[in-house]
Order: structure tokens, then sequence, then C-alpha cells
């Protein structure tokens, strides 16, 4: 099995030298040893980041990607978590299309005001819609 030293796994992954010295530091990812001053990792370290690059992107922070990795190494996803995600990213792509819909309306629109015209008052109709309501905490709402 082929090491790879900590300049090879940042140029292979684009994950900076600095961010793999935190990652490690907070036991997301193991250096098996050092060559000179550098960390020695094993090839499987390129799918952990890659796993640990999905989750982030997804918007688990870094202490809920790491509860998904098992000290032997082997993953326990949290199904319920991962369903709870998906529908999240569900809402904003909704909310999303929403918005670009309106933006290219409105880019477009003929209309001499766009409060007057029925199709971008449509919009901002489904617009109000699809946010959530968010709740103001309690030192506000007094």
């Amino acid at each position: 099995m082929k090491m790879m030293d900590i300049g090879e796994v940042a140029e292979r992954t684009g994950v900076p030298p600095s961010t793999l010295r935190y990652y490690e530091e907070i036991g997301l990812i193991r250096s098996f040893g050092r060559h000179g001053l550098r960390r020695q990792f094993e090839p499987d370290v390129l799918l952990r980041l890659s796993l640990i690059a999905l989750g982030k992107t997804a918007g688990f922070s870094l202490v809920e990607i790491a509860a998904m990795f098992r000290r032997d190494g082997q993953l326990d996803l949290p199904r319920a978590e991962l369903h709870a995600k998906a529908d999240e990213l569900q809402r904003q792509m909704v909310d999303l299309r929403v918005l670009r819909d309106a933006l290219r309306h409105v880019a477009d629109c003929p209309a001499p005001s766009h409060l007057e015209c029925p199709s971008f008052r449509k919009l901002m109709k489904a617009a109000s819609r699809t946010r959530s309501p968010r709740k103001l905490p309690a030192k506000a709402r007094t």
C-alpha cells in the first residue's frame, strides 16, 4: 500500500494542508506516521475526504460528520437525519426555483411597472408562500 504525504493528499483533493491538519486534530482523518516532517496518509483518506466534502456540501457540520464515522473507520449513517436533510434540500430547491423564475421574469417583463404585472404579482405571492416564517427569539418578541 502506497502512502501519500500531506502535500500529495492536498494536491489530489484540493484540501489545503492546514485543513488536513485540522481534520486530523479533530479526528476526522488520521495520519500513519511521518516521512521527515511530512505526515503520511493511506490512500483511503481520499475517500474519507470525499465523504467529508459531500457532508459539508449537504449542510452537515464537521461535528455531525465526525459522528458518522465509527472508531474502526466504518460509516454509521444516521438515516433519519439524512432523510431530514434531503427534505430540507428539497424545500430549498423549491424556493430557489421560485426565485429564479421571479428574477427571469423581472429581467424580461415588458410591463411598464412590475407591480402592475399579473405574472410578477403571482410570482411574488408564490415566493411569500414558499418562505417559512422565521421564529423570533423570545427577547425579540417582548
